[in-house]
């Protein structure tokens, strides 16, 4: 049975922000009078996350669970519980409350505009420190100006959008679910609103703030392009034509009998920067390779443990 609007909420170990969530969330659902459902992915948790949204369950038939065989990340719990859930339109947003679910409105209407995604833009970000922040804005602006499609700047994975969307998604079948790339990738009418993001509630972030951001970053980059692979190969070019000229240079000076004193310094400056400059290539097309391999082999992108409330229906 389907409902007007399913909220999908990825979780793990955060069970001091599920009943504020729940109660926040509950109060905006009233208010819109609309059917819904609350869809929580949780990866296993070593805290009670679990224990507080059977309980909750128990409270609300609305609320229900997916149960992951083993912890497989943020990003793969997000697509289970899109892929999973029956509404109409999906909201994906965080258990944190540094989204503000009061914002599910405002997503809602603006949906009913036309368009079959919006997406909330982050006009300022409090909690996050300097560093993440210019992580994120290099991090937005080598993606847009490498890859294949548009990623819009300042934004996560709180979002609503359409079942024609949701199916779209559920065609691609990719092993790492990039949300905010694929949903980039699929196109159709698109718009935003602008909110400031809170800090958590409770609690802290379940990812390091410096490689996770550095990891997601890289996985948008290597998702929707080949281009870093175009630019190594050119930097390869580039520097075999120096080599060429420096060595002519050298060849010169020794017929025009000049003496040269290279000296050590120079001779591991210059084998430390094109080591340097191999190493970087190889690893580049090491992502790559990892990335068709994981593809190439078909694993599921997660393996659900427990469906909790979906046959139940709705009231």
């Amino acid at each position: 049975m389907s409902v007007d609007l399913s909220i999908v909420v990825p979780v793990y170990r955060e069970e001091a922000n599920i009943r504020p969530f729940l109660g926040r969330t509950e109060q905006v659902m009233a208010k819109m009078g609309v059917s819904y459902e609350i869809v929580f992915a949780l990866d296993p948790s070593p805290d009670r996350t679990e224990d507080v949204i059977f309980q909750e369950i128990d409270r609300n038939p609305r609320i229900k669970l997916l149960v992951f065989s083993r912890r497989f990340g943020q990003p793969a719990a997000t697509m289970a519980g899109i892929l999973s859930c029956t509404g109409k339109t999906c909201v994906v947003i965080d258990v944190d409350l540094q989204d503000q679910p009061e914002l599910i409105e405002q997503l809602h209407a603006k949906l009913h505009e036309g368009y079959e995604v919006v997406y909330a833009k982050r006009r300022s970000r409090k909690g996050e420190t300097l560093v993440k922040r210019l992580i994120s804005y290099f991090g937005y602006a080598a993606i847009n100006r490498l890859s294949d499609v548009q990623i819009p700047r300042n934004t996560g994975d709180f979002r609503i959008m359409t079942r024609r969307v949701i199916e779209e998604l559920r065609r691609l079948n990719e092993s790492h679910g990039f949300l905010r790339g694929l949903v980039a990738y699929v196109g159709f009418r698109q718009a935003f609103i602008e909110y400031d993001r809170d800090e958590r509630f409770a609690g802290t972030g379940n990812y390091n703030r410096l490689t996770g951001s550095l990891k997601i970053g890289l996985n948008g980059l290597i998702s929707f392009s080949s281009k870093p692979l175009q630019l190594m190969s050119l930097a390869g070019f580039g520097l075999a034509g120096f080599s060429f000229l420096l060595g002519a240079w050298y060849l010169l000076q020794k017929l025009l009998g000049v003496e040269l004193t290279p000296g050590l310094p120079t001779t591991v400056l210059v084998v430390t920067f094109f080591s340097g400059v191999q190493l970087l290539g190889l690893g580049l097309i090491g992502e790559y390779i990892g990335r068709i391999y994981d593809e190439v082999k078909r694993r599921p992108m997660y393996i659900v443990d427990k469906r909790i409330n979906f046959d139940r229906p709705e009231t």
